[in-house]
C-alpha cells in the first residue's frame, strides 16, 4: 500500500509543471526598484527647481545601488551638471 501511494505521489509531482522564478518584463511590472523610485525623486525635484535636493538624492542613488542601471544615469546627470557649472558663460 504504502509502496502503491509512494508510485502515486511521484507520478502526480511528475506531471506537475515546472516553473521558473523570472522577473516580469519592465513594462508588466506592479512595483519599482529603489533606484528606479530614487531616480524619478530626483527628477521630480529638478523639475521643482530644486537643484539641492535633485543632488542630493542622486549622490545618495549613486552611494546605496551602485550597480544599478538608475545609479549609471544619476552618474551621468551629476557629470553633465557639473560640467554645465564649470563651463564659461
Amino acid at each position: 500500500m504504502r509502496l502503491a501511494a509512494l508510485a502515486l505521489a511521484s507520478l502526480v509531482a511528475s506531471q506537475a509543471p515546472m516553473q521558473c522564478a523570472s522577473e516580469p518584463a519592465h513594462e508588466e511590472r506592479r512595483w519599482e526598484t529603489p533606484g528606479e523610485a530614487l531616480y524619478e525623486l530626483a527628477q521630480q525635484f529638478r523639475a521643482r527647481g530644486e537643484r539641492e535636493a535633485w543632488r542630493a538624492t542622486l549622490e545618495y542613488l549613486v552611494a546605496r545601488y551602485p550597480n544599478s542601471r538608475e545609479a549609471r544615469m544619476a552618474r551621468a546627470d551629476l557629470d553633465a551638471a557639473r560640467a554645465d557649472a564649470g563651463a564659461p558663460r
